[in-house]
């Protein structure tokens, strides 16, 4: 079963305390969910701990679940991707995570930008985007929709951590001058 409505179907039950939903949800998802935790942590052992933990947190968190802000799978994926970078801080040099397949795992659900696409504020949004210079609109983008660190920023542009910063804080706040025209 790996129908999106009947994933969601089943987290909404689970969400009420159906435990026979969860052990649904579990045998439909899992597979696919220790596939990704697995390419994620390289390790049997520990996508094994990492699939258990994101389906306690399933459990914990259903009814926090939001079928309009994205797939029921894309929900399940990035509650594992999160356990299995948790995972891997609670180990840390010990367990080598595959960055390849993290960053390539696709969140079939929209990003922040997508979800308000349509609004007066996200193409104003846009708009001031559009008129940072290239090397700082990349360096907020990454930081504010892809979520990295400063420091993640820095390595992926290959620049200087102070720099990285210097162009973010003054890119805010020149999207902020440009948003309040």
């Amino acid at each position: 079963m790996t129908d999106l409505a009947a994933l969601a179907r089943l987290i909404e039950r689970a969400a009420t305390g159906d435990r026979s939903a969860l052990a649904a949800l579990y045998r439909a998802a899992s597979p696919q969910l220790f596939g990704l935790a697995l390419g994620i942590v390289r390790r049997r052992d520990l996508a094994e701990e990492a699939l258990q933990e994101c389906f306690m947190a399933i459990w914990r968190h259903a009814g926090r679940f939001d079928a309009e802000r994205g797939s029921a799978m894309a929900w399940m994926a990035r509650i594992l991707r999160n356990k299995c970078f948790d995972l891997h801080g609670r180990l840390g040099r010990e367990t080598s995570l595959d960055p390849a397949v993290a960053e390539a795992l696709v969140d079939p659900a929209a990003g922040p930008l997508a979800l308000a696409e349509g609004s007066a504020e996200a193409r104003a949004l846009r708009r001031c985007l559009e008129e940072l210079e290239a090397k700082p609109r990349e360096g907020v983008l990454l930081a504010y929709y892809q979520g990295l660190t400063f420091e993640e920023v820095a390595r992926r542009m290959g620049a200087p951590l102070g720099t990285v910063k210097s162009w973010i804080r003054r890119s805010l706040m020149r999207l902020k001058q440009c948003l309040e025209r």
